[in-house]
Protein backbone atom coordinates (compact mmCIF):
# COMPACT_ATOMS: atom_id res chain seq x y z
CA UNK A 1 0.00 0.00 0.00
CA UNK A 2 1.25 3.47 -1.34
CA UNK A 3 1.77 5.98 1.63
CA UNK A 4 -0.26 9.19 1.26
CA UNK A 5 1.88 12.32 0.50
CA UNK A 6 1.45 14.78 2.89
CA UNK A 7 -0.56 18.27 1.97
CA UNK A 8 0.01 20.56 0.03
CA UNK A 9 -2.59 22.81 1.13
CA UNK A 10 -1.54 24.73 4.35
CA UNK A 11 -3.62 25.82 7.47
CA UNK A 12 -3.14 29.57 5.83
CA UNK A 13 -4.39 28.42 2.06
CA UNK A 14 -7.20 27.05 3.34
CA UNK A 15 -8.30 30.66 5.82
CA UNK A 16 -7.83 32.26 2.14
CA UNK A 17 -10.07 29.88 1.01
CA UNK A 18 -13.06 30.39 3.72
CA UNK A 19 -12.48 34.02 2.85
CA UNK A 20 -12.59 33.95 -1.20
CA UNK A 21 -15.26 31.50 -1.27
CA UNK A 22 -17.69 33.35 1.61
CA UNK A 23 -16.88 36.36 -0.62
CA UNK A 24 -19.19 37.04 -3.67
CA UNK A 25 -18.12 37.57 -7.23
CA UNK A 26 -20.96 37.66 -9.44
CA UNK A 27 -20.85 37.77 -13.09
CA UNK A 28 -19.91 41.01 -13.99
CA UNK A 29 -19.26 42.39 -10.66
CA UNK A 30 -16.12 40.10 -9.71
CA UNK A 31 -13.68 43.11 -8.87
CA UNK A 32 -13.80 42.39 -4.87
CA UNK A 33 -13.10 38.90 -4.83
CA UNK A 34 -10.23 39.52 -8.36
CA UNK A 35 -8.95 42.26 -5.86
CA UNK A 36 -9.08 39.68 -2.41
CA UNK A 37 -6.89 36.27 -5.14
CA UNK A 38 -4.74 39.37 -6.41
CA UNK A 39 -3.35 40.50 -3.17
CA UNK A 40 -2.96 36.92 -2.41
CA UNK A 41 -0.81 35.62 -5.41
CA UNK A 42 1.20 39.04 -5.77
CA UNK A 43 4.09 37.48 -3.14
CA UNK A 44 4.52 34.25 -5.84
CA UNK A 45 4.20 36.93 -9.19
CA UNK A 46 6.23 38.80 -10.76
CA UNK A 47 3.97 41.60 -12.08
CA UNK A 48 0.54 41.13 -13.20
CA UNK A 49 -2.30 42.15 -15.82
CA UNK A 50 -6.06 43.19 -15.20
CA UNK A 51 -8.09 44.09 -18.25
CA UNK A 52 -10.92 45.90 -18.86
CA UNK A 53 -13.47 43.48 -17.68
CA UNK A 54 -11.77 42.48 -14.40
CA UNK A 55 -9.94 39.83 -15.91
CA UNK A 56 -6.66 39.04 -13.59
CA UNK A 57 -3.30 37.31 -14.36
CA UNK A 58 -0.03 36.95 -12.71
CA UNK A 59 2.66 36.63 -14.37
CA UNK A 60 6.03 34.85 -13.48
CA UNK A 61 8.90 35.13 -16.00
CA UNK A 62 7.06 38.09 -18.05
CA UNK A 63 9.83 38.05 -20.52
CA UNK A 64 9.59 34.61 -21.98
CA UNK A 65 9.02 34.15 -25.79
CA UNK A 66 7.15 31.02 -24.75
CA UNK A 67 3.97 31.73 -22.93
CA UNK A 68 1.72 29.02 -21.02
CA UNK A 69 -1.58 29.94 -19.13
CA UNK A 70 -2.89 27.92 -16.24
CA UNK A 71 -6.41 29.24 -15.87
CA UNK A 72 -9.44 29.25 -13.61
CA UNK A 73 -12.94 31.45 -13.71
CA UNK A 74 -13.71 33.92 -11.22
CA UNK A 75 -17.22 34.50 -11.15
CA UNK A 76 -19.87 33.02 -9.94
CA UNK A 77 -23.92 32.70 -10.79
CA UNK A 78 -26.28 35.37 -9.66
CA UNK A 79 -29.72 37.19 -10.43
CA UNK A 80 -30.77 40.72 -11.36
CA UNK A 81 -33.28 43.18 -9.50
CA UNK A 82 -35.93 43.05 -12.40
CA UNK A 83 -38.96 44.50 -11.66
CA UNK A 84 -40.53 45.70 -8.22
CA UNK A 85 -44.21 45.50 -7.84
CA UNK A 86 -46.17 48.48 -5.60
CA UNK A 87 -45.89 46.10 -2.38
CA UNK A 88 -42.21 46.06 -2.49
CA UNK A 89 -41.81 42.56 -3.67
CA UNK A 90 -38.91 42.29 -5.79
CA UNK A 91 -38.63 39.53 -8.97
CA UNK A 92 -35.83 38.39 -10.79
CA UNK A 93 -33.79 37.24 -13.97
CA UNK A 94 -30.94 35.11 -13.52
CA UNK A 95 -27.32 36.16 -14.33
CA UNK A 96 -26.11 32.94 -15.34
CA UNK A 97 -27.36 29.57 -14.70
CA UNK A 98 -29.09 30.25 -10.95
CA UNK A 99 -31.20 27.08 -10.11
CA UNK A 100 -34.75 28.83 -9.37
CA UNK A 101 -35.84 25.73 -7.34
CA UNK A 102 -33.23 25.90 -5.06
CA UNK A 103 -34.35 29.21 -4.26
CA UNK A 104 -37.75 29.32 -1.60
CA UNK A 105 -36.54 30.19 1.94
CA UNK A 106 -33.24 31.26 1.17
CA UNK A 107 -31.06 34.29 2.02
CA UNK A 108 -30.20 36.58 -0.18
CA UNK A 109 -27.73 39.69 0.28
CA UNK A 110 -28.72 42.63 -2.73
CA UNK A 111 -25.85 44.24 -3.45
CA UNK A 112 -26.39 48.54 -3.71
CA UNK A 113 -24.87 51.14 -3.63
CA UNK A 114 -25.42 51.96 -0.62
CA UNK A 115 -23.81 48.69 0.60
CA UNK A 116 -25.52 45.01 1.57
CA UNK A 117 -29.40 44.71 1.65
CA UNK A 118 -30.50 41.88 3.41
CA UNK A 119 -33.88 40.21 2.10
CA UNK A 120 -35.35 36.06 1.76
CA UNK A 121 -36.98 34.47 -1.07
CA UNK A 122 -40.49 34.36 0.01
CA UNK A 123 -42.47 31.04 -0.28
CA UNK A 124 -46.55 30.54 0.79
CA UNK A 125 -46.49 28.20 3.88
CA UNK A 126 -47.43 24.46 2.99
CA UNK A 127 -50.63 24.62 4.45
CA UNK A 128 -51.68 27.10 1.72
CA UNK A 129 -50.79 25.99 -1.73
CA UNK A 130 -53.64 23.60 -2.83
CA UNK A 131 -51.97 20.30 -2.26
CA UNK A 132 -52.28 18.41 -5.92
CA UNK A 133 -52.46 21.50 -7.79
CA UNK A 134 -49.53 23.76 -6.09
CA UNK A 135 -47.03 25.37 -8.49
CA UNK A 136 -43.51 25.06 -8.31
CA UNK A 137 -40.43 27.11 -7.96
CA UNK A 138 -40.29 28.75 -11.05
CA UNK A 139 -38.86 32.39 -11.96
CA UNK A 140 -42.22 33.91 -12.81
CA UNK A 141 -43.47 33.40 -9.10
CA UNK A 142 -40.25 33.02 -6.83
CA UNK A 143 -39.76 36.50 -5.69
CA UNK A 144 -38.09 38.44 -2.77
CA UNK A 145 -39.18 39.99 0.64
CA UNK A 146 -36.61 42.48 1.92
CA UNK A 147 -39.20 43.53 4.82
CA UNK A 148 -40.59 46.54 3.22
CA UNK A 149 -43.91 47.53 2.62
CA UNK A 150 -44.02 49.88 -0.90
CA UNK A 151 -41.59 49.78 -4.15
CA UNK A 152 -40.97 53.27 -2.33
CA UNK A 153 -39.37 51.84 0.83
CA UNK A 154 -37.62 49.74 -1.58
CA UNK A 155 -36.12 52.21 -3.50
CA UNK A 156 -34.76 54.25 -0.69
CA UNK A 157 -33.00 51.15 0.68
CA UNK A 158 -30.68 51.51 -3.03
CA UNK A 159 -32.42 48.94 -4.45
CA UNK A 160 -33.19 49.13 -7.93
CA UNK A 161 -33.53 47.46 -11.27
CA UNK A 162 -30.70 45.83 -12.27
CA UNK A 163 -29.33 45.19 -8.48
CA UNK A 164 -27.11 41.61 -8.19
CA UNK A 165 -28.45 39.04 -6.10
CA UNK A 166 -26.29 36.32 -4.53
CA UNK A 167 -27.05 33.87 -1.59
CA UNK A 168 -25.93 34.47 1.77
CA UNK A 169 -24.60 31.38 2.63
CA UNK A 170 -20.82 30.31 3.95
CA UNK A 171 -17.84 27.62 3.23
CA UNK A 172 -17.72 24.75 6.09
CA UNK A 173 -15.56 21.45 5.83
CA UNK A 174 -17.83 18.24 5.90
CA UNK A 175 -16.49 15.23 7.31
CA UNK A 176 -13.31 16.81 7.47
CA UNK A 177 -12.71 15.71 4.00
CA UNK A 178 -15.09 17.63 1.77
CA UNK A 179 -15.40 21.05 1.17
CA UNK A 180 -18.66 23.18 1.13
CA UNK A 181 -20.13 26.21 0.02
CA UNK A 182 -21.53 28.07 -3.01
CA UNK A 183 -19.19 29.31 -5.59
CA UNK A 184 -16.77 26.59 -5.61
CA UNK A 185 -17.76 26.39 -9.22
CA UNK A 186 -15.34 27.81 -10.26
CA UNK A 187 -13.38 29.86 -7.33
CA UNK A 188 -12.10 26.56 -5.93
CA UNK A 189 -9.93 26.48 -9.49
CA UNK A 190 -8.65 29.99 -8.95
CA UNK A 191 -7.77 28.48 -5.61
CA UNK A 192 -5.66 26.13 -7.00
CA UNK A 193 -3.77 27.95 -9.70
CA UNK A 194 -2.90 30.76 -6.79
CA UNK A 195 -1.64 27.25 -4.59
CA UNK A 196 0.12 26.53 -7.83
CA UNK A 197 1.95 29.58 -7.82
CA UNK A 198 2.93 29.32 -4.13
CA UNK A 199 4.53 26.06 -4.69
CA UNK A 200 6.37 27.48 -7.39
CA UNK A 201 7.66 30.14 -5.33
CA UNK A 202 8.17 28.27 -2.12
CA UNK A 203 10.20 25.42 -4.04
CA UNK A 204 12.30 28.16 -5.91
CA UNK A 205 11.85 26.92 -9.17
CA UNK A 206 13.03 28.67 -12.03
CA UNK A 207 10.33 28.07 -15.04
CA UNK A 208 11.98 27.82 -18.92
CA UNK A 209 8.68 29.75 -20.30
CA UNK A 210 6.59 32.50 -19.41
CA UNK A 211 3.59 31.44 -16.85
CA UNK A 212 0.34 33.40 -16.76
CA UNK A 213 -1.81 32.15 -13.82
CA UNK A 214 -4.74 33.61 -14.96
CA UNK A 215 -8.77 34.28 -13.50
CA UNK A 216 -11.41 35.14 -15.86
CA UNK A 217 -14.39 37.35 -15.17
CA UNK A 218 -17.49 36.13 -17.05
CA UNK A 219 -17.47 32.32 -17.76
CA UNK A 220 -20.84 31.74 -16.39
CA UNK A 221 -22.57 34.02 -19.30
CA UNK A 222 -20.13 32.67 -22.36
CA UNK A 223 -17.01 32.54 -21.34
CA UNK A 224 -15.94 35.63 -22.43
CA UNK A 225 -13.53 37.10 -20.41
CA UNK A 226 -11.50 33.62 -21.15
CA UNK A 227 -12.13 34.91 -24.81
CA UNK A 228 -10.88 38.73 -23.89
CA UNK A 229 -7.60 37.33 -21.86
CA UNK A 230 -6.65 34.79 -24.72
CA UNK A 231 -6.71 37.40 -27.39
CA UNK A 232 -4.11 39.20 -24.96
CA UNK A 233 -1.83 36.63 -23.63
CA UNK A 234 -1.42 35.21 -26.68
CA UNK A 235 -0.02 32.04 -25.46
CA UNK A 236 1.42 28.64 -26.44
CA UNK A 237 -0.11 26.37 -24.37
CA UNK A 238 -3.54 27.01 -21.89
CA UNK A 239 -3.91 24.22 -19.00
CA UNK A 240 -7.81 25.03 -17.61
CA UNK A 241 -9.28 24.14 -14.72
CA UNK A 242 -12.63 23.85 -13.72
CA UNK A 243 -15.69 21.51 -12.45
CA UNK A 244 -17.63 18.98 -13.45
CA UNK A 245 -20.47 16.66 -11.73
CA UNK A 246 -20.30 13.56 -9.59
CA UNK A 247 -22.59 11.44 -10.55
CA UNK A 248 -22.56 9.06 -8.04
CA UNK A 249 -25.08 10.94 -5.89
CA UNK A 250 -29.38 9.61 -6.20
CA UNK A 251 -31.48 10.88 -9.39
CA UNK A 252 -28.18 11.33 -11.93
CA UNK A 253 -27.98 8.80 -14.46
CA UNK A 254 -24.73 7.45 -15.43
CA UNK A 255 -25.69 6.76 -19.17
CA UNK A 256 -26.28 10.45 -19.52
CA UNK A 257 -23.32 11.80 -17.35
CA UNK A 258 -20.73 9.22 -17.16
CA UNK A 259 -19.45 7.88 -14.15
CA UNK A 260 -17.17 10.31 -11.89
CA UNK A 261 -17.22 10.55 -8.47
CA UNK A 262 -15.31 12.86 -5.77
CA UNK A 263 -12.15 11.52 -3.73
CA UNK A 264 -10.88 9.24 -6.79
CA UNK A 265 -9.33 12.32 -8.69
CA UNK A 266 -8.95 15.27 -11.32
CA UNK A 267 -11.01 14.63 -14.26
CA UNK A 268 -9.55 14.57 -17.73
CA UNK A 269 -11.76 15.50 -20.41
CA UNK A 270 -11.70 14.44 -24.08
CA UNK A 271 -13.38 16.06 -26.87
CA UNK A 272 -11.98 18.15 -29.86
CA UNK A 273 -11.12 21.54 -27.95
CA UNK A 274 -8.74 19.41 -26.03
CA UNK A 275 -5.27 19.33 -27.76
CA UNK A 276 -4.45 15.17 -27.88
CA UNK A 277 -0.95 15.49 -27.35
CA UNK A 278 -1.05 17.66 -24.24
CA UNK A 279 -3.46 15.34 -22.99
CA UNK A 280 -1.23 12.75 -23.22
CA UNK A 281 1.40 14.77 -21.57
CA UNK A 282 -0.67 15.43 -18.77
CA UNK A 283 -1.95 11.49 -18.04
CA UNK A 284 1.69 10.68 -18.50
CA UNK A 285 2.69 13.14 -15.53
CA UNK A 286 0.11 11.99 -13.85
CA UNK A 287 1.14 8.50 -14.50
CA UNK A 288 4.89 9.36 -13.23
CA UNK A 289 3.64 11.13 -10.19
CA UNK A 290 1.33 8.46 -9.07
CA UNK A 291 -1.79 10.85 -9.16
CA UNK A 292 -5.36 9.30 -9.67
CA UNK A 293 -7.23 10.49 -12.44
CA UNK A 294 -10.77 10.09 -13.87
CA UNK A 295 -11.91 10.14 -17.59
CA UNK A 296 -14.65 12.56 -19.45
CA UNK A 297 -15.72 12.58 -22.81
CA UNK A 298 -17.12 15.91 -23.14
CA UNK A 299 -18.58 15.66 -27.25
CA UNK A 300 -18.60 18.76 -29.25
CA UNK A 301 -17.57 21.08 -26.58
CA UNK A 302 -16.54 21.54 -22.67
CA UNK A 303 -18.61 24.29 -21.87
CA UNK A 304 -15.45 25.74 -20.06
CA UNK A 305 -13.17 28.08 -20.82
CA UNK A 306 -11.12 25.25 -22.52
CA UNK A 307 -13.51 26.12 -25.96
CA UNK A 308 -12.52 30.09 -25.65
CA UNK A 309 -8.64 29.25 -25.36
CA UNK A 310 -8.41 26.51 -27.90
CA UNK A 311 -9.90 28.25 -30.88
CA UNK A 312 -8.42 31.38 -30.17
CA UNK A 313 -5.39 33.17 -31.91
CA UNK A 314 -4.91 30.30 -34.84
CA UNK A 315 -5.29 27.75 -32.32
CA UNK A 316 -4.15 27.36 -28.71
CA UNK A 317 -3.11 23.90 -27.50
CA UNK A 318 -5.21 23.19 -24.75
CA UNK A 319 -6.49 20.80 -22.45
CA UNK A 320 -9.04 20.48 -19.55
CA UNK A 321 -8.66 19.13 -15.62
CA UNK A 322 -11.64 18.85 -14.04
CA UNK A 323 -12.60 18.87 -10.14
CA UNK A 324 -15.85 16.45 -9.28
CA UNK A 325 -18.11 18.47 -7.69
CA UNK A 326 -21.23 17.11 -6.12
CA UNK A 327 -24.52 19.95 -6.00
CA UNK A 328 -23.37 22.24 -8.65
CA UNK A 329 -24.80 25.68 -8.96
CA UNK A 330 -26.05 25.32 -5.65
CA UNK A 331 -25.85 26.89 -2.19
CA UNK A 332 -23.73 23.40 -1.31
CA UNK A 333 -21.75 22.82 -3.80
CA UNK A 334 -19.15 19.92 -2.08
CA UNK A 335 -15.60 18.70 -3.66
CA UNK A 336 -13.06 16.65 -2.32
CA UNK A 337 -9.94 18.41 -0.47
CA UNK A 338 -8.09 15.28 -1.54
CA UNK A 339 -9.21 15.69 -5.21
CA UNK A 340 -7.96 19.34 -5.26
CA UNK A 341 -4.72 18.60 -3.61
CA UNK A 342 -4.17 16.03 -6.38
CA UNK A 343 -5.12 19.08 -9.03
CA UNK A 344 -2.80 21.11 -7.03
CA UNK A 345 0.05 18.26 -7.72
CA UNK A 346 -0.88 17.51 -11.17
CA UNK A 347 -0.57 20.99 -12.89
CA UNK A 348 2.54 21.87 -10.46
CA UNK A 349 3.96 18.86 -11.78
CA UNK A 350 3.08 19.41 -15.40
CA UNK A 351 4.80 22.63 -15.56
CA UNK A 352 8.01 21.03 -13.82
CA UNK A 353 8.18 18.73 -16.72
CA UNK A 354 7.02 21.23 -19.54
CA UNK A 355 9.75 22.34 -21.93
CA UNK A 356 10.23 26.31 -23.33
CA UNK A 357 8.87 25.39 -26.99
CA UNK A 358 7.22 22.26 -26.38
CA UNK A 359 5.63 21.18 -29.63
CA UNK A 360 2.11 20.02 -28.85
CA UNK A 361 0.49 19.66 -32.63
CA UNK A 362 -1.13 16.89 -34.11
CA UNK A 363 1.32 16.46 -36.64
CA UNK A 364 5.01 17.17 -36.26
Amino acid sequence: MSKKKPSVITAKSEKFLEKYLNNASPTGFEAEGQKMWLKYITPYIDEHIVDTYGTVVGVINPKAKYKVVIEAHADEISYFVHYITKEGFIYLRRNGGSDHQIAPSKRVNIHTDKGMVKAVFGWPAIHTRGGKTEKPPKMDNIFLDCGCESAKEVEELGIHVGCVVTYDDEFMILNKRNYVGRALDNRMGGFVIAEVARLLKKNKVKLPFGLYITNAVQEEIGLRGAQMIAERIQPDVAIITDVCHDTNTPMISKIDQGDLSIGKGPVLSYGPAVQNNLLKFGIDVAKKEGIPFQRLAASRATGTDTDAFAYSNKGVASMLISMPLRYMHTTVETCSKEDIENVIRLIYNMLLNLKSGQDFRYLK
